[in-house]
């Protein structure tokens, strides 16, 4: 195991039971299927809410799980 993901996981054992479950079935569906590109509006999305969060906001939990959903997971 890398140590990045070992401090990963040590952060992730910090976290509620329903959100470490919710963690670990991402994970594994990240690890049994191929990833799936991404589209140019997709990548746009994202590069928009990292500089949010550079900015110190937040993208609101529904514009994740709605992004997640798109992809099956």
């Amino acid at each position: 195991m890398t140590k990045m993901l070992d401090k990963a996981i040590e952060a992730v054992r910090a976290l509620p039971q329903e959100t470490q479950d919710e963690l670990a079935h991402f994970l594994l569906e990240l690890a049994n299927q191929p990833p799936t590109p991404l589209s140019l509006e997709e990548a746009a999305a994202i590069a928009e809410a990292e500089a949010e969060i550079a900015k110190g906001e937040r993208v609101p939990a529904e514009t994740m799980q709605a992004f997640w959903r798109s992809h099956g997971v």
